[in-house]
């Protein structure tokens, strides 16, 4: 999945932590990807959803249009399911979905590599100096011996 960067700046945004969201069902239906049923009689159907946050819906249909021009998974499964006798919207909603999905999987992946230690900081352990309440003074906490002394400043000079 290829995304570009103002994309992914909205993602980021928009979604923030998210942890936030207990699964990737609830991140679908936050982002108006999860599917509706739109079922009569014998005919099961769904649509897509006109609710949830409509500037990410924009971002994965942006990203599903990218999918579709160029060979990629995406569009082999959006052909897989018009091939099933789903109509191109209900395979593009599948799509935007699938999507949405990798999405969920990606940021919560990226979420757990960054989580912080004790200390506040990524990779802080107990016996770090970033957890520590009195922290070891190394030479870079020594005070410098003064002020710096100026230097003359060379002067340009012109002849005509």
């Amino acid at each position: 999945m290829h995304i570009g960067p103002s994309g992914a700046a909205r993602l980021l945004g928009d979604i923030g932590d998210i942890r936030r969201f207990a699964s990737r069902a609830h991140f679908a239906s936050w982002n108006g990807t999860a599917p509706i049923d739109a079922s009569s009689g014998d005919n099961n159907r769904h649509r897509l959803s006109r609710a949830g946050n409509r500037r990410i819906n924009r971002a994965l249909h942006i990203m599903a249009i990218v999918q579709l021009r160029h060979d990629t998974e995406g569009r082999r499964c959006y052909r897989r399911r018009l091939a099933a006798g789903k109509t191109p919207m209900e395979a593009l909603r599948a799509l935007k979905r699938r999507l949405s999905d990798v999405v969920y999987r990606q940021m919560l992946a990226d979420a757990k590599q960054l989580e912080t230690g004790p200390g506040g900081h990524a990779g802080a352990t107990l016996t770090s100096s970033a957890a520590d309440p009195t922290p070891m003074i190394d030479t870079s906490d020594k005070s410098l011996p003064g002020p710096a002394e100026r230097q003359p400043k060379a002067t340009l000079m012109i002849t005509t």
